[in-house]
């Protein structure tokens, strides 16, 4: 027997803070370890690789990404066969609708924008040589050299995020329109250009003890920006050939630390924000040295990532890790909402995948990013479509793209009915934060630290979503990220790794014992799937956790069964067992309020009204994991007009719904510091009393 139902309802939430990524004991970039001596290996690897101009590129410009010539095809592209898509750029030229920021520009990402104007208006001029978009490029290059402070003044002032996109946008700007300067002005962006380059190489250059989180956005953004501004002067300023090297020993690291599935560890929308960065630096590179860096696999695989992780319709994702706001977010509310859905259309960068499938000559990835224009997806910057776009190559419809998918490295699955917009889709994760390979290649590189607090602590947690609605699952973007917003167990109220304690929950954690957390099941097909993954090892010892054995089925119900039952079913079975007794609490989140079946609220403003109405006495003894004794259960059904929950649970376990409260991020080098607040609510089951072992199970019906 089963002995609960949920009802959700629609709750108002509160407006959260916007996107940050650093708190106290994060070092996002480079970091001095006095302990450890030795010669840096970069020091090494810097003469080692090639970062230096082609010769016949010497005195030329422009030449980072094209020259006259390739810049004459694309003309020609742009006012023949790639009409419409220029015009969709033409009609987004961000420089044409407002004026800069003036100085100090420190709202968050003024200046990242003004970076990506320059580039756009640069290039809108060499296609249409309109002098209006000269102009424009000028006010906002001149702008650029108006800020004292490339990025925040209180926070790595000149040598973080801002920093490298100012980096590209005047390295663009200066090399696109070099003959259209007048001497002057190219002096005096020349000169801005490598004192802000110096800033940021003097930072970055390795010192003794010195390690660097190469994984992790904050390195490989700013170090993109450097490595594009060095191939822009490279044979004007003397020291710009070692910015050119610096740039090419980091990335050498940033790749060989790469996904090795295609996976981005942070989440999807910082695959939006910082996947840019990795094909700038790659563009450039290829073009100004004639080295070709893209073959990595996670390249060749993160359009499985960025196709699976749409939800079905495409207009949101599954939102693991630090994504949007999340409740908030799907309510089109808050600030999330209007950033990353401008005018309701999803900024999903979708055209670095025409980039990709140009490489590889792949019509799979061509066909995912042909999937997302049609969705109504935008490009943060719609320019370098016409740059990207292979017009011969053909695109596979995405209706040929296999329904699920493991990515065995990050041990997350994904899996749905079909690729249309009223499939029934789940996501499952079980895996260490950034995945297997860095277990192995930590001890290789002696300067890597790692940089993990996009990463929540969340293994062995689902969302699911069905009927076109997000039905269960993930809370968005933390300052302090918490298992208790994700739909997996907590002990003695504590969830995984050393979260509570900053951003990054996993900080101070070893990674091999973190390596332990893994799938250790997957069955997919048409039909359904069998997932059964293990996350003991994501607990801290102390809680003395030897099992969390997750299993997670569905078989899908074809459309004669289901005019007869109007359901679908998951059924989720979790044995939990450690050395000493230990209170454990089983969660299950919903952007919307419960109910139970009568019809009244629980937990309606925050307020957790009868919570003893939910103690549900199961006859489930908590030693066994042997079926539940039929006879005592007691049934209190709650359900959802589009899901109901039911839950076996140990006799006497306590179950009450509740606020889901999350500290919002706070300002750069503060995100721990946020506001309290609420996404949603979540449903809290929790054994009455300590015990060595116990079992739950779920049943959600939809």
């Amino acid at each position: 027997m089963i002995s609960r139902k949920l009802l959700l309802v629609l709750l108002p939430l509160l407006l959260l803070r916007p996107i940050t990524a650093q708190d106290a004991h994060e070092a996002l970039g480079p970091k001095q370890n006095p302990d450890r001596g030795g010669q840096p290996p970069l020091i090494d690897l810097m003469p080692s690789l090639n970062s230096k101009l082609r010769p016949e590129l010497a005195g030329v410009h422009p030449r980072v990404y094209f020259t006259d010539s390739e810049l004459a095809a694309l003309r020609q592209r742009a006012h023949g066969s790639q009409k419409e898509l220029w015009a969709r750029a033409l009609a987004s030229v961000r420089a044409l609708k407002a004026d800069p920021p003036p100085p100090p520009a420190g709202a968050r990402r003024a200046q990242n924008e003004v970076a990506l104007a320059i580039a756009e208006a640069a290039f809108a001029y060499k296609i249409e040589g309109d002098p209006k978009y000269l102009d424009a490029a000028r006010k906002y290059m001149d702008a650029a050299v108006s800020y004292d402070v490339w990025g925040y003044s209180y926070n790595k002032p000149n040598v973080d995020l801002a920093a490298g996109h100012l980096l590209y946008g005047m390295g663009v700007g200066y090399d696109l329109l070099y003959h259209d300067l007048s001497e002057a002005d190219r002096t005096r962006y020349r000169e801005k250009i490598a004192l802000q380059a110096r800033l940021l190489y003097d930072y970055y250059v390795p010192k003794p003890g010195m390690t660097y989180s190469y994984s992790q956005n904050h390195v490989f953004i700013p170090v993109s920006g450097l490595g594009i501004a060095a191939y822009a002067l490279y044979d004007e300023v003397p020291d710009a050939p070692k910015w050119a090297a610096l740039s090419r020993a980091i990335f050498d690291r940033v790749l060989r630390t790469y996904s090795a599935d295609g996976y981005y560890y942070e989440s999807y929308e910082y695959w939006i924000f910082v996947t840019p960065w990795i094909i700038h630096y790659l563009d450039a590179h290829l073009h100004s040295t004639g080295e070709d860096l893209f073959n990595q696999p996670g390249l060749r695989q993160t359009h499985l990532y960025v196709a699976h992780s749409m939800v079905p319709g495409g207009q949101t994702i599954f939102d693991f890790g630090d994504a949007f706001e999340g409740a908030l977010t799907r309510a089109h509310q808050g600030e999330a909402w209007p950033r990353s859905h401008p005018d309701g259309h999803f900024m999903t960068s979708y055209n670095l995948l025409y980039d990709l499938a140009s490489h590889f000559h792949d019509s799979q990835i061509q066909g995912v990013a042909h999937w997302m224009k049609g969705l109504g997806h935008l490009n943060a910057e719609e320019w370098w479509s016409l740059v990207w776009y292979d017009e011969k190559l053909p695109a596979d419809p995405i209706e040929s793209l296999p329904h699920w998918h493991y990515f065995r490295d990050h041990e997350v699955v994904y899996w749905r009915t079909d690729w249309g917009e009223d499939a029934t889709a789940i996501a499952f994760k079980c895996g260490p934060p950034e995945g297997h390979q860095t277990a192995t290649l930590l001890p290789q590189f002696t300067d890597w630290h790692l940089e993990m607090g996009h990463a929540h602590p969340d293994a062995n947690s689902f969302i699911l979503f069905a009927h076109g609605q997000y039905l269960t699952g993930d809370s968005g973007y933390a300052g302090v990220p918490l298992s208790a917003h994700h739909n997996t167990l907590l002990v003695d109220g504590h969830g995984q790794g050393n979260e509570g304690n900053g951003h990054n929950a996993w900080y101070g954690v070893a990674y091999d014992q973190l390596n332990g957390v893994r799938i250790t099941k997957a069955k997919l097909s048409a039909k359904g799937f069998e997932l059964e993954g293990e996350a003991a090892s994501a607990y801290d010892p102390k809680l003395e956790l030897t099992r969390f054995r997750r299993h997670i089925s569905f078989q899908r119900v074809g459309p004669a069964s289901m005019a007869s039952s109007g359901w679908q079913t998951i059924v989720i079975t979790d044995h939990v067992r450690s050395r000493q007794p230990h209170l454990y609490t089983e969660l299950l989140h919903a952007d919307t309020n419960f109910r139970r079946e009568n019809g009244s609220e629980d937990g309606n403003n925050g307020k957790n009204r009868g919570a003893k109405e939910y103690e549900i006495k199961a006859g489930f003894d908590p030693a066994h994991s042997g079926a539940a004794k039929d006879a005592s259960q007691q049934v209190r059904a709650l359900q959802t007009a589009r899901m109901s929950v039911r839950a076996e649970l140990p006799a006497d376990a306590v179950v009450k719904s509740e606020p889901n409260i999350v500290t919002a991020p706070g300002l750069p080098g503060s995100t721990d510091k946020g506001d309290q607040q609420q996404r949603g609510q979540r449903l809290a089951a929790t054994t009455a009393k300590p015990v060595k072992s116990v079992t739950f199970r779920w049943q959600l019906e939809f």
